[in-house]
């Protein structure tokens, strides 16, 4: 039997382990959902010990499916980027609440900060805006603030979620590949190291960072107690990244958005690094034998969590699959809107104060109307995207989808309706994992190139653009005034 990829796959609200053949196809999985934390409005964080717990029971029943660590050819590892992790070097035990990507803890300082005329400096390095949704103000708010971090000292090790898992599988090695490292706003995304500019800027000793790395590669070695034999790291990367990975999008252009807890947008740039003049992001898809490859980005706060909200906290509807017969039980919106900015507004607005609203409700508005407003909504936050993308110079000729959202058939037609371009799924939607899976089977050496991994990537639908001109106009045109009354005037 040839050998698997066991990929770890560190979500926002589960972790999952991943078994591929290197044929690209999922032999199994294990998923444990993961505890939100919300101590204040605007603050999210998670448990580091229980990322670690579920992490390793996960990973330790594929090992056993996969029949032993030896049936295993390498680790890939992806994960939600931007949240960090504080840590003992000595233990390995976090010695604080993990500061999840959707917190908005530093929006004062992130303001004060651009204010102070420092956002075009911290664009030109890495690629990034001013704001608390990137990891280099929360390490420096925590270091202000929770003393037993600076009284750990000399043992202090802070990372994003891929650097902490691999301290802990390998017993002390503290790396962070160059995709997830870009995200900090701490490294310059031109020379690929840590900025002593930007680690003073937000009062970030460089000492507790850790080394960055390529993507794929032999990046550590499990310890042998682990999972009975030792299994080589071979790739990394973060979530959307490792998703664009998935979709194959390696020529210049390629675009995929991946519709999870938020939304992202990745379009593939090559080894060339573009600036944008329009909000969105610049940022390392991969690095592979210290070769840079580089993307542009627009990231949606809210998208998966709008429909969890509904659920979970509104109780409107009972399962995220009853979205869409509500959805096509209605012949449209009825007026209904809704901006999702339940954690502030990302690309291209950039808004972290702005709070979501619903617009045009009546007495003839019903439960169906609110559930189609909110699969609408990933279709206007995306054609937000695809406008500022277009004015950058890189429009989008089709959309690769994926992510959990993108099994509902109505809202990829809707997609395609309001973009007016062509939308690809694939049938494997999970392409987060199987880019991680592609990563760590290159650094294994079971593929030469990502090209050539593009071997694991199955079939695909396609949904063609079918709304009239004067709909889609429609629709936008009530988009924009819904979303003209969450936007601060200085927008």
């Amino acid at each position: 039997m040839s050998k698997s990829i066991l990929v770890i796959d560190e979500g926002t609200t589960s972790t999952r382990a991943v078994l591929f053949a290197a044929s690209g196809e999922a032999l199994g999985s294990c998923q444990r959902p993961l505890t939100q934390h919300y101590p204040a409005p605007g603050l999210v964080e998670h448990d580091a010990e229980e990322i670690w717990n579920l992490t390793l029971e996960c990973a330790r029943e594929m090992v056993a499916k996969a029949g032993g660590a030896d049936q295993i050819a390498g680790i890939g590892i992806t994960n939600q980027r931007e949240t960090i992790v504080f840590w003992d070097a000595r233990t390995g035990k976090p010695l604080a609440p993990a500061i999840v990507w959707q917190d908005r803890r530093t929006a004062d300082q992130c303001m004060a900060l651009r204010e102070r005329g420092e956002e075009p400096v911290v664009q030109a390095k890495t690629g990034l805006l001013l704001d608390p949704y990137f990891s280099g103000s929360k390490i420096g708010w925590a270091l202000a603030n929770w003393p037993q971090l600076t009284e750990a000292g000399a043992h202090l090790r802070v990372g994003t979620i891929e650097s902490y898992l691999v301290f802990r599988l390998t017993g002390g090695a503290h790396i962070s590949d160059a995709s997830n490292a870009s995200r900090t706003a701490l490294m310059a995304i031109g020379s690929g190291g840590w900025d002593d500019g930007l680690t003073d800027l937000f009062g970030v000793p460089r000492d507790i960072l850790p080394e960055i790395t390529d993507c794929a590669g032999q990046l550590g070695t499990t310890t042998p107690e682990m999972f009975g034999s030792s299994i080589p790291i071979t790739g990394m990367a973060g979530d959307q990244q490792a998703a664009t990975i998935g979709q194959g999008c390696f020529t210049i252009g390629q675009t995929k958005a991946t519709f999870g807890t938020g939304a992202f947008v990745l379009t593939q740039t090559g080894t060339t690094l573009r600036q944008s003049k329009h909000r969105l992001l610049s940022t390392v898809l991969y690095q592979i034998a210290g070769e840079r490859h580089y993307a542009l980005e627009g990231s949606v706060f809210v998208a998966g969590s709008l429909v969890q909200w509904l659920r979970d906290d509104l109780g409107l509807i009972g399962s995220a699959a009853e979205t869409e017969p509500l959805a096509r039980s209605v012949a449209d919106n009825g007026g209904v809107y809704l901006v999702p900015a339940l954690s502030g507004l990302g690309a291209p607005h950039w808004q972290p104060n702005a709070r979501g609203t619903i617009a045009g409700l009546s007495f003839s508005a019903k439960k169906a109307h609110i559930a189609r407003a909110a699969l609408e909504a990933m279709a206007h936050q995306t054609h937000d995207l695809k406008t500022a993308f277009a004015a950058d110079g890189a429009d989008w000729a089709e959309l690769r989808i994926d992510g959990g959202m993108v099994a509902n058939d109505w809202m990829a037609q809707d997609l395609a309706d309001i973009l007016a371009i062509d939308v690809e799924r694939p049938a494997f939607i999970e392409t987060t994992a199987l880019g991680a899976a592609m990563l760590a089977a290159v650094g294994a050496g079971l593929y030469p190139s990502l090209e050539a991994a593009t071997a694991m990537r199955g079939g695909v639908t396609r949904f063609q653009p079918a709304m009239p001109d004067t709909d889609r106009q429609k629709r936008l045109n009530g988009w924009g005034d819904a979303l003209s009354r969450v936007l601060a005037p200085s927008s």
